[in-house]
């Protein structure tokens, strides 16, 4: 047997020696679950607080903004076009709507951009420079 060959069989018979170690013994399969990823996770609190603190019921008339993340008329008429749900203005109030709204666009951008996307939620134009100042806050 070649020196290689005994070093693979030592290394599997280690392995196999410290997996038999730590392995129930009475047979049972042991599945351990982690916490779910969850990258725009500060960047929804960050959002939340700056838009309503936190009300999910929160409406401005001026805007016609709904909700959690305040969410305009014309982004829900972009979000059913792109998914071909068919949400109302209304279904804003609901968080878990609204989340799913906002992690759809934040997703387009990626987890890792959070000025991107907070710019690209609020809109246009240089108040959007203020409103990421705002966030940056709450991160």
């Amino acid at each position: 047997m070649s020196e290689y060959l005994k070093k693979i069989v030592l290394v599997a018979f280690l392995l196999l020696s410290a997996l038999t170690a730590f392995a129930p013994t009475n047979g049972a399969l042991v599945i351990l679950t982690t916490a779910p990823e969850e990258p725009f996770k500060k960047l929804i609190y960050a959002i939340g607080m700056v838009e309503t603190k936190f009300d999910t019921l929160s409406y401005n008339p001026v805007e016609e903004a709904a909700g959690y993340f305040q969410i305009r008329p014309i982004r829900v008429l972009d979000y059913n076009q792109r998914t071909g749900s068919r949400y109302s203005l209304n279904d804003m109030f609901d968080y878990n709507i609204s989340e799913k709204v906002f992690l759809y666009y934040a997703s387009q951008i990626g987890p890792y951009n959070f000025e991107r996307i907070a710019k690209n939620w609020n809109g246009s134009g240089k108040i959007t420079i203020e409103y990421w100042d705002q966030v940056k806050k709450h991160l």
